[in-house]
């Protein structure tokens, strides 16, 4: 090459790499105008507050001012038209779906009414309409303790300050019908002063600690996890003083749990017909997540359930918390590229094949109950049906354990469907057992089976009069409800919407 052609080459390459510099800091100025101007304005959110908010403010209506993006995609959890192929935001009647799910909880308040859960804005009124709250008429009387508030409100952790932890929970749910009056909202994840993420319920820290974590500098896309993990876990009630326990003692599994339970001799319940002490799984949806490929991965559940969206310089969660599959664009599609349709199907996969087994636990274990009340009429001994009523017992822990998750079946499908092969497998072993018995006291046929088609003739068949208690609790809600809300507003509780 000549020294011609080799000038014009260096002059060449140096007006390459001329204008690729130029590009770079072009680019790297686009990057800094864009942190800076993202930092002016949420320097400015922070700064110029319209509202100076301290302390535990239930009220969600009065951040709305401060963070109106935050507050108006909250508002919308009120929006029950999204619609899967399993479920989605409205109510669905699941004992008339399934009704052996109400063999399954013969004895307990589940057996009356279970409804597919809506989002947070309908949390009190939901809980004011359940036939599993009752119809008190006064404070004192029951059925359920002010315990069973605990996950419904961010008036709670202002309760609990104000009374202390165990007074709240020693009280009656009606005793506070007119305190606890705000839907899921504000200050139950955040501080009012900044807004960071806190932890509000003592039963997340207390089983943290019980499980053997330090929950000190807990780091932030933990804690975008953990603020869902006070209210969607496995917990129950201590039978004296009705206190809050994450039963985490042996580590966040469907049978540590279960360890802990039976170490102390703990039962929600006796059942009715089996007469088996029931453990009731509450909704452990953070302890099937934490088994799952996403948790293992680092995602959190507000970065599917709540993901960001960027407004001018403002990049902020969508507080419309709702299933992913609601809007894949902005929450699956962040990581996978497949299209919505295979992702969808995905999902849709893993649900179908956790169903099939699910059915098959829920049929095999309500004729487990069914049969054990048949041998209880023989006159089996408690003796001879202890082996049966511990393998109902487990089974039934199990099955419940996975159905109550919110999303278990994709959160972990592979934990998932492990639980319910366990069910599964226990509800056979305890139905051969109670055969054995039967056996013995001289009756070696089929045990005959009752009619439990629908939901009303499960019902029936287990002695509830629901006509008494839809009654009586449409008069609750039409009179009690309303003195409640009434008293809210005039003691500053409770902003003049009504939700």
């Amino acid at each position: 090459m000549s020294n011609n052609e080799n000038r014009k080459m260096k002059s060449w390459v140096a007006w390459l790499l001329f204008f690729v510099t130029v590009g770079i800091v072009f680019l790297l100025g686009m990057l800094a105008a864009s942190i800076t101007q993202r930092r002016a304005e949420v320097a400015s959110i922070l700064n110029n507050k319209k509202v100076n908010i301290t302390g535990i403010e239930s009220r969600n209506e009065i951040f709305a001012q401060n963070y109106p993006r935050e507050y108006e995609s909250w508002i919308r959890t009120a929006d029950t038209t999204f619609q899967s192929e399993f479920n989605g935001s409205s109510v669905a009647d699941v004992l008339e779906q399934r009704p052996e799910m109400v063999i399954l909880w013969a004895g307990y308040a589940f057996s009356k009414d279970y409804g597919t859960p809506r989002g947070h804005m309908h949390a009190i009124e939901d809980i004011h309409h359940t036939l599993r709250t009752g119809a008190p008429l006064s404070p004192d009387e029951g059925p359920q303790p002010a315990t069973c508030w605990t996950c419904k409100s961010p008036d709670v952790p202002r309760l609990m300050d104000s009374l202390g932890i165990a007074e709240f929970y020693k009280g009656t749910w009606a005793s506070l019908g007119d305190e606890v009056v705000n839907p899921i909202g504000c200050a139950d994840c955040h501080e009012a002063e900044n807004m960071n993420l806190k932890i509000s319920r003592p039963g997340l820290i207390e089983g943290l600690k019980n499980s053997g974590r330090n929950i000190d500098n807990i780091p932030q896309q933990e804690m975008r996890s953990l603020a869902c993990a006070q209210c969607h876990v496995e917990y129950y009630f201590t039978p004296d003083g009705k206190y809050l326990i994450f039963p985490w003692h042996n580590g966040l599994t469907v049978e540590g749990s279960e360890r802990y339970y039976d170490s102390i001799r703990f039962a929600d319940y006796t059942h009715k017909l089996s007469r088996a002490p029931i453990i009731k799984a509450q909704h452990p949806d953070y302890e099937i997540y934490k088994t799952g490929i996403h948790a293992q991965r680092g995602v959190s559940c507000a970065d599917c359930h709540m993901p960001y969206i960027s407004e001018g310089g403002v990049k902020y969660s969508n507080h419309q918390i709702r299933s992913p599959l609601a809007s894949i664009n902005s929450t699956c599609q962040v990581c996978h590229r497949e299209s919505e349709e295979t992702l969808r199907n995905a999902v849709y996969e893993r649900q179908r094949s956790a169903n099939e087994i699910r059915n098959l636990v829920e049929k095999e274990l309500a004729a487990a109950h069914i049969e054990a009340k048949f041998a209880w009429e023989r006159g089996a001994t408690e003796a001879e049906m202890e082996e049966a009523l511990q393998l109902i017992r487990q089974s039934q822990w199990r099955w419940d354990y996975a159905v109550a998750s919110h999303g278990g079946s994709f959160h972990s499908p592979v934990e998932f469907q492990r639980i319910l092969a366990m069910s599964l497998d226990r509800a056979h072993k305890a139905r051969f057992a109670i055969s054995k018995v039967l056996a013995q006291l001289g009756h070696t046929g089929d045990v005959p089976m009752p009619d439990i088609s629908t939901k009303e003739k499960a019902q029936a068949y287990i002695g509830l009069e629901m006509t008494q208690e839809r009654e009586a609790k449409k008069e609750f809600v039409e009179t009690v409800v309303p003195e409640w809300l009434k008293k809210a507003r005039a003691n500053n509780r409770l902003v003049s919407r009504n939700y």
